[in-house]
């Protein structure tokens, strides 16, 4: 299945050679035809019932991955009410007797792009044949050293990209991840929550890109920090680590009230505050939000919908205004981050495809 790319912006602009860009806007597409991919998958239904059959479930990955990995398990936690819990692939195979591996009943879900990352596939192997465990995979090739390893694997090619930074292909296997929470009949619901995420991101993408562009062109920034709280802190991670792979711009994450705790001392007018405004923890969340404004940082700030001093406080406001529950905004909290840094890393004469000392697929010897 072929995801139809958006239109490129015209002729002459410095953006139009990339393939970065045209993988970002896409999203929205890529979101409706990798839940179709998803659930006409052979293995979806013996997938869903093995996770909803587990006591616990543990979530690996690498990199870009093990993020999604975090917030799977966060979003599983509050979906399927299942104990869920995250860890880098790394860990498994440096101190497996840190892990809690003997959980009864304990099946794991490894995610990899590619289905190729070495550790990725060191660890499925580790958990499969010498913990005996039953392992799930998650990627976006379904002919992969990956699906051989696992007992079964659901691909999602048409969230694949070209370029070596990951972005609609994170996006569309945390949709998978959350749908795979919801068996029948909630599962029906949140797929159609993510249509209407869906459409509320595509009537903005375009203009949205170009507003962030404008953005970049008017700021210079020394630092960059993102604030989330709850299954939106990897969000906030992962877009973190788009801001550095593509930017080489020293980006960090933290929990939004946590960084009252000492690091709003870095906080100027170079400081870009980037917020994903849970709409749990909003009362909370916005009092920060005008902390850091009151202490000179430049805001952004990316909701569901503002509220009147978040819309005073903002220099730059994402509203998504969508009527979905609050674990369907994941996915479209991320676009934002993704095209703020695309466009910075542009204004700073990088090339967001080919990010420095970056390889797409990590393979060990």
């Amino acid at each position: 299945m072929v995801v139809e790319e958006t239109q490129m912006p015209a002729s002459g602009s410095p953006i139009r050679s990339t393939r970065t860009l045209p993988e970002i806007l896409s999203q929205p597409a890529a979101w409706l035809a990798s839940q179709r991919e998803a659930a006409s998958a052979a293995c979806f239904p013996s997938a869903l019932q093995s996770l909803h059959d587990a006591s616990e479930l543990l979530f690996v990955g690498c990199g870009s991955s093990f993020y999604l990995a975090e917030a799977a398990a966060s979003a599983w936690t509050l979906l399927a009410g299942k104990k869920g819990r995250a860890l880098p692939a790394s860990e498994l195979l440096l101190f497996p007797d840190l892990c809690a591996l003997d959980s009864p009943g304990l099946k794991a879900v490894i995610i990899s792009r590619s289905g190729r990352t070495s550790e990725a596939i060191r660890a499925a192997d580790f958990l499969k044949n010498r913990r005996k465990m039953e392992t799930i995979g998650i990627t976006c090739c379904s002919s992969s050293e990956l699906a051989a390893i696992c007992h079964a694997t659901v691909a999602l090619p048409s969230a694949d990209e070209t370029s070596m930074v990951m972005t609609r292909s994170f996006t569309s296997m945390l949709l998978a991840l959350l749908r795979l929470a919801c068996p029948p009949p909630s599962g029906g619901l949140l797929t159609d929550a993510f249509a209407s995420a869906s459409a509320a991101v595509g009537s903005r993408i375009q203009p949205l890109s170009e507003r962030a562009e404008s953005f970049v062109l008017q700021h210079d920034f020394a630092d960059y920090v993102y604030l989330a709280q709850g299954p939106f802190f990897p969000i906030g991670r992962e877009a973190a680590l788009k801001m550095t792979e593509m930017s080489c711009s020293y980006a960090q994450a933290y929990h939004t009230l946590e960084f009252r705790h000492g690091p709003k001392s870095i906080v100027s007018p170079e400081t870009c505050i980037t917020f994903l405004l849970s709409e749990t923890g909003l009362e909370a969340e916005t009092e920060v939000l005008l902390e850091m404004k009151h202490l000179g940082g430049v805001i952004v700030a990316i909701c569901n919908r503002a509220s009147r001093s978040v819309r005073h406080a903002a220099d730059f406001l994402f509203e998504l205004e969508a009527g979905v529950p609050e674990i369907a905004l994941l996915a479209p909290f991320l676009v934002l981050p993704q095209l703020l840094a695309f466009h910075t890393g542009l204004k700073k004469g990088f090339n967001p495809d080919e990010p420095k000392h970056l390889s797409r697929v990590v393979i060990l010897d």
